[in-house]
C-alpha cells in the first residue's frame, strides 16, 4: 500500500487578513504541489485568522471568508488541501473545508467549543454534530480541529467510521506547560483508537495571546514520531504508512534550544514583533532604567526588531545612581540603539512646586514618588506621538500581580512584553539571554546583580515593600495559577501574615491591571482576556 504523502503549513495567517492569507495558501499550495504532496494541512481558522472574535459578527466579512475559500478550490487540481475558515450557513461553524480536484469537496464542523482560559468560542460558533471521515490517496482520514482532540469521543467515532490517521488542525496558544499537556493527550488519543495523528499548529502572535507552532505527528501505538520546533514557521513534509500506522518526517528543522528558557524568551520575541509589524509600527520606544525588567525588555525588543528600530531613554532624577545611569548607557551601547538621556529632575520641580498650594500641610509620601513616574510616562508618550514608535511598558507580572506599578506612570505603554513573566523568571531570562553569543552580555551584569529598586526615593529597594521575589512568586504563583485558598498557602508553608499581605494586594489591584496595557500570554493564567476578576467585590 503506497504512503500518504502530507504538508503541514505552520505559519502565520494573521487575523482578519484574508486576502493576504489566501494568497498565502496558494503559495503554499504550489510548494506542496511541487513537492509531491497527497495532501496539505492549513491551522484551525486558516483565512480568517484565530481569534477573529466580533469580525465574525459581520456578514462581509464572512462573506470574504467564503469568496476566498471558493477561489482556492478551483487551484487543487491534483491536490488535496485541508483549509480552516469561518462557515456561515445561518449558522456560524468553526470549520475546515477539503478542497481537491477543482471543488470544496467536505466541510468538518469542531464539535467541542472551548469556553474557558482565552478561549470564547460559544460566543460565535454554534458545535458541529459528527466526525467527518474521508478517504486521500487511498487512506480513511478523520478531521478534527483543535478542541476536539482534547475530548474522547470526536476521536473515538472516526475512529469507528474507519478512520486510520487523525488530522488535527490547531490554534493553539502556546503557556510554560501546553506542550506536555499536549503530548500527554495526542498519546491518550492515540492508544485509545489506534490512530496515528498528525496534529498541526498555529504559529505567530495575536494580540495578548502567542500560538507556538510545535507541531507533532504520533504513531497509532501512542510514541512520538517527531516535534516541530516552536516559533518557526514552516512547510513540514511527512509521510503516513497505513499498513503501520506509522508517520514519518522528512527533513523538519530542528529545535536549536529545548531549555524551557529559550522556548520562553522565543515566545516574548515572536510577540513583540508579531504586535509591532502586524499592527504597522516602524518601531518601539522605552524607558531604560537601569534596572533588569528594562533592560531584559530592551534586549528582547532588539532581538526581536533589530537595534535600528529600537529607541531607549534614560530619565534620571537626584535618586537615579551613577550605576543605573552606567548600565543603561553600557547595554544601550552594547546593543546598538537609538538613547537618549533627558533629565526630568526639572519637570518634576516644576509639577511639584504648581501642586505646592494644594499639597499644604500634606507630608512628603508615595504621592511624589508616582509624580516621578508619572513624568517619565509624559516624557515617553510625547517622544512615542513625535516619532511614532509604540511604546514598550516594562513591568512584570509579580509588580502587576500586586500594584507595585504607578498607573499613568510606569505603566504607560501600549504593549508590555513581561506582563505575564514573574520576577524570578525575568532573572533567569536576563542570565539566558547572556549565555548566548559567546556570552556578549546583552544585558550588564551588574545590572543583573544589583538589589531591584524603583529610584523613587533615597536607598529605595523594591524588598521594602514586597517580600523576596523568591517568596512573592511562589505566593503569586499558588493563588493566581493554583488557584489556591489563602489557607492552602499558609498550609504549604508559607508566613500567613505574608500570604494574607499579598494576596490582599493582589485583590486590590484589580483596577491596575484592567488599565494595563496587553502582554503576551505565556503562563496557565495570565491578567487580561484569562483571568478577570471582578475590581468591585467583598469578596477576600
Amino acid at each position: 500500500m503506497a504512503v500518504l504523502r502530507l504538508a503541514l503549513a505552520q505559519h502565520d495567517f494573521p487575523v482578519g487578513a484574508v486576502a493576504a492569507n489566501a494568497a498565502k495558501v496558494g503559495d503554499l499550495l504550489a510548494q506542496a504541489r511541487s513537492g509531491g504532496a497527497d495532501l496539505v494541512v492549513f491551522p484551525e481558522l486558516t483565512l480568517s485568522g484565530y481569534p477573529p472574535e466580533d469580525l465574525l459578527l459581520r456578514p462581509s466579512f464572512l462573506a470574504a471568508c467564503q469568496q476566498e475559500l471558493e477561489t482556492l478550490a478551483t487551484a487543487t487540481n491534483g491536490l488535496a488541501a485541508l483549509v480552516g475558515f469561518p462557515h456561515s450557513e445561518g449558522e456560524v461553524f468553526n470549520a475546515a473545508a477539503l478542497l481537491r480536484d477543482g471543488r470544496i469537496a467536505q466541510i468538518a464542523h469542531k464539535q467541542a467549543l472551548p469556553n474557558y482560559g482565552v478561549f470564547d468560542d460559544k460566543r460565535y460558533f454554534r458545535p458541529g454534530h459528527a466526525s467527518t471521515v474521508t478517504t486521500v490517496a487511498g487512506v480513511r482520514i478523520g478531521l478534527l480541529i483543535c478542541e476536539d482532540v482534547w475530548r474522547p469521543e470526536p476521536a473515538a467515532a472516526a475512529a469507528r467510521a474507519g478512520a486510520e490517521l487523525l488530522v488535527v488542525t490547531n490554534a493553539s496558544p502556546w503557556d510554560d506547560a501546553k506542550q506536555a499537556e499536549r503530548e500527554s493527550v495526542l498519546v491518550a488519543r492515540a492508544k485509545e483508537t489506534g490512530c496515528a495523528i498528525v496534529y498541526l499548529n498555529l504559529i505567530g502572535g495575536q494580540d495578548e495571546v502567542v500560538y507556538d507552532g510545535a507541531s507533532l505527528l504520533v504513531n497509532g501505538d501512542g510514541r512520538i514520531a517527531a516535534r516541530a520546533p516552536a516559533f518557526v514557521d514552516a512547510l513540514l513534509r511527512a509521510e503516513f504508512d497505513p499498513a503501520t500506522r506509522t508517520l514519518q518526517a522528512t527533513d523538519w528543522p530542528a529545535a536549536v534550544d529545548g531549555a524551557a528558557e529559550a522556548v520562553l524568551y522565543a515566545a516574548l520575541v515572536r510577540g513583540i514583533r508579531d504586535y509591532i509589524d502586524k499592527n504597522g509600527f516602524p518601531g518601539v520606544l522605552l524607558g531604560l532604567s537601569g534596572g533588569i525588567d528594562s533592560a531584559l525588555t530592551l534586549a528582547l525588543a532588539v532581538d526581536a526588531l533589530g537595534a535600528d528600530r529600537v529607541t531607549a531613554v534614560m530619565m534620571p532624577t537626584r535618586y537615579t545612581s551613577q550605576l543605573s545611569l552606567d548600565g543603561a548607557r553600557a547595554q544601550a551601547e552594547r546593543l546598538g540603539v537609538d538613547y537618549h538621556v533627558i533629565d526630568i529632575e526639572p519637570m518634576t520641580e516644576a509639577f511639584l512646586h504648581a501642586l505646592a498650594p494644594a499639597f499644604a500641610g500634606k507630608a512628603a509620601d508615595t504621592t511624589e514618588e508616582n509624580l516621578q513616574s508619572r513624568t517619565r510616562g509624559v516624557t515617553l508618550m510625547a517622544l512615542s506621538n513625535k516619532h511614532g514608535r509604540l511604546l514598550l511598558a516594562t513591568g512584570n507580572k509579580s509588580e502587576m500581580a500586586v500594584g507595585y506599578c504607578t498607573l499613568y506612570g510606569d505603566m504607560c505603554g501600549a504593549y508590555a512584553p513581561l506582563k505575564d513573566v514573574y520576577k524570578t523568571a525575568v532573572y533567569r531570562l536576563a542570565r539566558w539571554r547572556n549565555a548566548q553569543d559567546g556570552g556578549e552580555e546583552a544585558i550588564p551584569v551588574a545590572v543583573i546583580d544589583r538589589p531591584p529598586s524603583a529610584e523613587l526615593r533615597d536607598n529605595q529597594t523594591d524588598q521594602d515593600s514586597l517580600p523576596p521575589y523568591e517568596v512573592l512568586d511562589a505566593i503569586l504563583g499558588r493563588f493566581i495559577e493554583g488557584e489556591q485558598s489563602q489557607a492552602e498557602i499558609v498550609a504549604a508553608g508559607f508566613a500567613a501574615e505574608v500570604v494574607h499581605r499579598v494576596v490582599r494586594l493582589v485583590l486590590a489591584n484589580e483596577f491596575k491591571r484592567r488599565q494595563s496595557a496587553p502582554g503576551p500570554r505565556v503562563t496557565t493564567r495570565a491578567f487580561g482576556r484569562e483571568r478577570r476578576y471582578p475590581i468591585t467585590s467583598g469578596w477576600r
